[in-house]
């Protein structure tokens, strides 16, 4: 084959799943001359980066990239994203700074910076440049990283009516971005969902011995935003834990088994629990081999605590939640994806909290014994007595390093990757109130 068919090969394993073999198909491509190598280089640094946990392989090829072509914005972006889930404060500023110097107003790179340096107050030049990135006009999705930084830097400054009203346009600037058919919520569909899985988990499914060998499994869930990672930092800080992240295996397949739009789910019988469970741990085994215990933290996978137990009874399953306000109006001021509709309204956010909610009861109902519950609030606030009894529902004895997880070197990639490398604190605490003009809509319906 060409290269160029090498790489075309690569794009199609990639977007399969078949990272080992895109990996081998890009560097067939590089080796048979492709144009543009730079780009297979980025490629293989998104494989290693977001689907194989190898950041210092991911670092290699972006760097190989930029010394085929030192004027690669992608690549720097990417770089800089890497060293933010390092905890690299000072090198993915300046990879931002050179992605903006080669093209100036690059909307994500000036959105990244407010959470890379200081933001004094109002005047900030960093606040004047991000207006005046948005007053110069741009596509809606670059109104909206625009938007969302600017709206993070004006919180930072304490301007707090100008950072909501940036924050209402960036969500607003996002929805449009997704096009007329998209970036809805559709409430009552959610509900309907709700409703069927709360029949379909009716019951505890038959237990089943661990298969011999396997890792320890603690999946951690609730609310974008309700100190899940913060929770996986801690546990991960404990010698025998390895952190998972934010994995895609659960929701994958939940997707092609139980997937609101699908018209009948299949029933979990022995042969359909048995062949999810393999699935699954085949997965981790391979982006963990010989780990002894591996965290899961998928905030949404709370959707799916039915289907974790009936195929890992055995799981340890720990539930993070946080003041209601506060949890909504940190969603609200979060780029997520258009994936979930629900974030782009305070309403909507608060439509969502109450189903999960709703959900979050059933499960306790079914499976109480099984799922712990952290609260934030009270973990910032008085963290031993919150961390012992989290360690003992998991099977851990206790471990001094799980107090100063934020000294634990290790990446994250979620939002709250700067959070997690500080001791503990409570400023996010009753957050709210700083915004309280803003929230009484959302505090209705809450029924607050």
């Amino acid at each position: 084959m060409s290269p160029d068919e090498w790489f075309n090969r690569g794009w199609e394993q990639q977007r399969d799943r078949r990272y080992g073999a895109a990996l081998a198909s890009y560097a067939q491509a590089l080796a048979g001359g492709v144009d543009r190598p730079e780009e297979a280089h980025l490629n293989r640094a998104v494989l290693f980066a977001h689907h194989l946990g190898q950041g210092d392989a991911a670092e290699r090829e972006l760097e190989a990239a930029l010394a085929l072509n030192p004027r690669f914005v992608s690549a720097w972006m990417n770089l800089g994203n890497l060293h933010e889930q390092a905890g690299e404060r000072e090198r993915a500023r300046r990879c931002y700074e050179q992605a903006l110097a080669l093209e100036p107003g690059q909307p994500l790179a000036l959105a990244r910076l407010p959470d890379l340096r200081p933001v004094d107050g109002p005047g900030d030049p960093l606040i004047a440049r991000l207006k005046a990135a948005i007053r110069a006009g741009a596509p809606p999705a670059d109104l909206a990283d625009l938007g969302f930084g600017l709206g993070k830097a004006l919180d930072k400054a304490g301007a707090c009516d100008e950072a909501f009203a940036a924050y209402v346009a960036a969500n607003r600037a996002s929805r449009a971005s997704a096009g007329a058919g998209g970036a809805r919520y559709d409430a009552a569909a959610q509900e309907r969902y709700v409703d069927r899985l709360i029949a379909t988990f009716s019951a505890p499914a038959p237990d089943t011995a661990p298969s011999p060998g396997e890792p320890e499994r603690i999946f951690i869930c609730g609310m974008f935003r309700s100190g899940s990672t913060l929770v996986e930092q801690i546990l991960a800080s404990h010698p025998r834990v390895t952190a998972g992240g934010e994995l895609d295996l659960l929701p994958t397949l939940a997707d092609r088994w139980f997937a609101p739009a699908l018209a009948a789910w299949p029933p979990l019988d022995r042969a359909a629990r048995t062949q999810l469970h393999d699935a699954y741990a085949a997965g981790v085994a391979r982006l963990f081999p010989g780990a002894e215990v591996v965290t899961d933290k998928r905030p949404d996978n709370f959707l799916h605590i039915g289907l974790i137990r009936a195929f890992f009874p055995a799981a340890k399953i720990v539930h993070t939640r946080r003041d209601p306000l506060d949890n909504c109006l940190s969603v609200f001021f979060l780029h997520l994806s258009q994936a979930m509709p629900y974030a782009l309204d305070l309403l909507d956010i608060a439509h969502w909290y109450r189903q999960h909610e709703r959900l979050m009861a059933h499960w306790k109902a079914l499976h109480g014994e099984a799922i712990h519950e952290v609260d934030y609030d009270r973990l910032v606030t008085e963290p031993r007595p919150i961390v012992e009894p989290l360690l003992a529902h998991c099977g851990l004895p206790w471990d001094d390093a799980c107090l100063a997880f934020h000294a634990t070197p290790t990446t994250v990639r979620t939002p709250s990757a700067w959070q997690v490398r500080e001791p503990l604190y409570t400023r996010s605490s009753g957050r709210w109130r700083r915004y309280e003009r803003h929230l009484g809509p959302l505090r209705a319906a809450l029924g607050r």
